[in-house]
């Protein structure tokens, strides 16, 4: 499609010329004549050319948009998937607005490289050079004398395009540091309108899209220098032109018709140089959003998928041995930990805040790789089991629940053609979801919104044990999933977390120890490190650290 779109790019630069030949015969062999019957001929087969033109013109135009769509199509889909495949690490560090800006309007720009760039860049330039060849073929000295002001036309080009680039430049930075500061305040503008902030980040983004208004000004104020200069330039022309011609035409060196015809190539010239500028600037605009997008392409931040077992008989005897975990360099957040689990059984896991519990049950799905150590699964190193795999039948319910702005349907599904409506409807039964289900709008097919916000705290959570219940995990992950329900709509998640927990592994991290007293093996983990590890009733009898953290929250004597 490119080769056709180029090839169409050659003919419109041919037929360009022939509408001033055509006229130039018109005039200086049926006008000058008085020639009516030829001069009808003439303008019919203007015509006809006219239309032709007007043909290739448009199936240049349309092709060149729609190579463009079609590239930005596919390359968006590998920016996206690409995406997806970061480690959570990646996250972490980059600003949400920034790959928003990557993968939505810097590839949009992209587009114009070849719907107002490249192609429209080969087609300018073959039209200058056929024109100006042809002016040379007719008549040399015409067309040297209209040339005079040329060489001024591309310097001005020249430095026009270098202002430009730097402008565009600005631009490209301030619309991804504008995007990143709107999706963070939306996304929390609960904190803002909490703590009474509303003016102060008005003002902050006052100064961002004021940032953003100055850098576009200066784009601006280019073009208001650079197409005056042009016009200049091409008046400039066509006055030495005609004071020249005029001259030649009374020496009978050349003709009337002759003489209109480097007028008419004069505009048709100045016309794809000044655009040209315009087309360099989109070409650059293009090359610097495609350089960050490439930049993003070529970054490889993904989990190292080298594993060749697939787990598709996965019991779910989880074991760590000496694992030792850093978010950064050698700030160690788990130290020396080592523990194991077996089928159906469940391991709880108490701390402090900052303890290091989530890490380590970010570490068994290889959401983040340790450090030193191993970490097995049946007594395979995760490393050996293929990622998909290994994610496939770990399931994880968080404290802050996600939902996408779906029906509850598609959030507990993900879109997952494996999974039935009547699979989802008995898992709601059993988890204790499905009478609020129920009674809502269109039931299973109600749109919670954007992060669920038509629910409460308590349905959230109750559709996240349904999601995880349907995939049917061999290692369920929960993590602090009681922490922010009130006390009635605990007695439902306690329910849920037994239907949910039984006959299988699970990795239970709560504050709430009322949430972990039932687990096979409690962990009390402080600063990284394990520091106590047994059962309910063994952890009491020590009257160490768990025991302190169980009288806090159970023991009256403690408030008298």
């Amino acid at each position: 499609m490119f080769i056709f779109t180029a090839l169409l790019s050659v003919l419109l630069s041919v037929l360009v010329l022939v509408r001033p030949v055509l006229i130039q015969k018109t005039v200086d062999s049926h006008i000058k004549s008085f020639d009516a019957e030829g001069l009808l001929f003439m303008t019919i087969i203007l015509i006809a050319f006219l239309l032709l033109e007007s043909v290739v013109e448009f199936l240049f135009g349309f092709f060149g948009n729609l190579i463009g769509q079609k590239v930005i199509k596919d390359l968006r889909n590998q920016v996206f998937k690409h995406v997806l495949n970061f480690r959570l690490k990646h996250f972490d560090n980059t600003p949400i607005g920034q790959l928003v800006t990557r993968t939505v309007s810097d590839i949009e720009t992209i587009a114009e490289l070849f719907s107002e760039g490249i192609l429209i860049i080969i087609s300018d330039i073959l039209k200058i050079g056929f024109i100006i060849g042809y002016m040379f073929y007719k008549q040399w000295d015409l067309a040297l004398i209209t040339l005079i002001p040329i060489p001024l036309l591309f310097l001005a080009t020249s430095v026009f395009k270098q202002i430009i680039k730097k402008a565009f430049q600005e631009v490209r930075e301030e619309v991804s540091k504008l995007n990143t500061f709107v999706q963070e305040h939306v996304t929390g503008m609960s904190v803002v309108q909490i703590f009474n902030r509303e003016e102060m980040e008005a003002k902050r983004f006052y100064e961002i899209n004021g940032r953003h208004r100055d850098a576009h000004i200066k784009t601006v104020f280019a073009y208001s220098v650079f197409f005056p200069v042009v016009d200049i330039l091409q008046a400039a022309s066509i006055s030495i032109l005609v004071w020249y011609g005029f001259i030649e035409v009374a020496k009978f060196q050349t003709t009337p018709g002759t003489l209109f015809s480097f007028v008419l190539f004069i505009h048709m010239l100045y016309r794809p140089i000044r655009q040209l500028a315009d087309r360099f600037n989109t070409l650059q605009m293009g090359m610097v959003s495609s350089e960050r997008v490439f930049r993003l392409l070529d970054t490889q931040d993904s989990t190292t998928d080298d594993g060749t077992q697939d787990c598709k008989n996965l019991n779910g005897n989880v074991e760590f041995k000496n694992v030792w975990f850093a978010y950064n360099n050698e700030e160690w957040v788990l130290k020396n930990i080592s523990f194991k689990i077996n089928k159906g059984e469940s391991l709880a896991l108490v701390g402090a805040t900052g303890a290091g519990k989530s890490s380590i049950i970010n570490l068994i799905g290889r959401y983040y790789d340790i450090n030193k150590g191993e970490i097995t699964i049946d007594g395979v190193n995760i490393k050996n089991i293929q990622l998909e795999q290994l994610r496939k039948y770990i399931a994880s319910v968080l404290q802050d629940v996600f939902l996408f702005s779906d029906t509850i349907y598609n959030n507990i599904t993900l879109h997952s053609n494996e999974i039935t409506e009547q699979q989802v409807i008995e898992a709601s039964k059993k988890v204790g979801a499905h009478e609020f289900i129920s009674k809502l709008p269109s039931q299973y097919q109600f749109n919670v919104k954007e992060r669920g916000t038509l629910l409460s705290a308590g349905q959230r959570q109750l559709i996240s044990f349904v999601r995880a219940y349907v995939h049917q995990p061999r290692i369920l992950i929960l993590d602090e999933a009681t922490s922010s329900i009130d006390s009635e709509s605990e007695k439902m998640i306690q329910h849920a977390i037994e239907v949910l927990t039984k006959e299988r592994t699970s990795i239970i991290v709560a504050h709430r120890l009322s949430t972990v007293q039932k687990a096979t093996k409690i962990i009390v983990v402080d600063k990284g490190e394990i520091v106590e590890c047994g059962n309910h009733d063994d952890l009491l009898k020590l009257n160490g650290y768990y025991k302190k953290l169980y009288d806090y929250q159970f023991n009256d004597k403690v408030y008298s």
